[in-house]
């Protein structure tokens, strides 16, 4: 078994859930929280999956060839969609933990991981480490299926106040909001002299219906006539409603597409050629991309969702304007295209320092708030 080597009094600490060379936001999270948990002295594994999500919920390319950051060594994969049997058995071979880390991404987990839940040992201390509570577009069972798993866990993490709520109206367990540390690839930055306007926006990364892209073509169409955009990232689902959305816009000439995953080494290009990240969310919980936009030196222009008020300051360093309200989006576009505007907030943009976020991240998951008595190393 490869785990880190915890020093004295750390913790054995294992996660199950999605990780290298697996694609997407959530392996990138578990794969950092890894690292840094054995940076931090703790002893650590990863049980991962033979399949990111069952083939029929995701049928697309769930892995990538070469890992956009440092796979952790302590990684198992021997979690399989179609054998519940072996989720038990997984359970029981984590009776020697002191903390296990449940990584929810979606009410689809929630079976395997009763099953494992139903392996542990009596009295072990587990976390769900909710990046959602329940999904952006729901299904009747999704609240159900949760309700059952946040009942069962000694504690409940998650990422913003709202996801809270959410999580309280499930659960009587613990509940504590940690903010979300940046854990997704940054190369290198946008020089701080390159501040030359290219009439261009971009949105970034999976394209769902809670992320508003509709809501942002038609507010491209109200606001400045000038102005581009490049939507890069995966479309699950409604592509080609997109696409006749800027046919009948007659947004063709302003608006590029590049669906499909965006690899690391892409990223820096797209970020160079725009002037601001858009995120015109409906919904959010925690996301990744306005710290992406810093990194880059690019403002941010968001709906007042999630988190985003809290990581961008309206008027500093991006704009905040309404959700699924297009006329909002419109006058935000405006504002952000004003004479010196563009320059100005790329002024304020400034890059993040996420150790002192990542500590007490850390601090919150292995501590004593969320399981009730204070952890200690050994097993029980």
């Amino acid at each position: 078994m490869g785990t880190s080597s915890g020093a004295p009094g750390g913790l054995r600490i294992a996660i199950v859930g999605p990780a290298f060379p697996y694609k997407g936001g959530g392996a990138h999270h578990t794969t950092e929280l890894a690292h840094r948990l054995a940076a931090a002295g703790h002893d650590v594994v990863i049980e991962s999956w033979r399949a990111q999500y069952p083939g029929f919920l995701y049928p697309g390319q769930q892995t990538i060839s070469d890992p956009e950051g440092e796979p952790f060594p302590g990684t198992r994969r021997r979690l399989d969609w179609r054998r519940p049997d072996g989720w038990w058995r997984t359970g029981r071979g984590l009776r020697s933990y002191d903390l296990v880390v449940l990584a929810v991404l979606s009410p689809v987990q929630v079976p395997s991981y009763l099953g494992i839940l139903a392996g542990l040992r009596r009295g072990a201390r587990t976390v769900a480490l909710c990046h959602n509570v329940l999904p952006h577009e729901r299904k009747p069972y999704d609240e159900p299926l949760m309700k059952r798993l946040l009942r069962r866990v000694g504690g409940v993490l998650v990422h913003s106040d709202e996801q809270a709520r959410l999580a309280e109206g499930l659960t009587e367990r613990p509940v504590r909001v940690a903010e979300m540390p940046a854990h997704l690839p940054v190369a290198a930055a946008v020089a701080p002299g390159d501040v030359k306007v290219r009439r261009r926006l971009l949105f970034f990364g999976i394209v769902r219906p809670y992320k508003g892209l509709d809501v942002l073509l038609h507010a491209l169409a109200k606001g400045p006539g000038d102005v581009g955009l490049t939507v890069a990232g995966e479309f699950w689902g409604g592509l080609d409603e997109t696409r006749e959305l800027i046919r009948s816009l007659d947004l063709a000439s302003r608006v590029e597409l590049r669906p499909g995953y965006v690899p690391a080494a892409d990223v820096p290009g797209l970020f160079t050629a725009a002037d601001a990240l858009v995120l015109p969310y409906r919904t959010a919980t925690a996301s990744q991309n306005v710290w992406m936009a810093y990194e880059h030196g690019l403002p941010v222009i968001a709906t007042d969702v999630g988190g985003f008020a809290g990581q961008v300051r309206d008027g500093v360093d991006g704009l905040i304007c309404e959700p699924g309200d297009a006329a909002s989006l419109a006058d935000a576009l405006g504002r952000f295209y004003a004479p010196g505007e563009p320059e100005r907030l790329r002024s304020g943009v400034r890059p993040v320092d996420h150790a002192p976020v990542w500590a007490e991240y850390l601090d919150m998951l292995t501590g004593d708030a969320l399981t009730g008595d204070a952890l200690t190393g050994g097993a029980r």
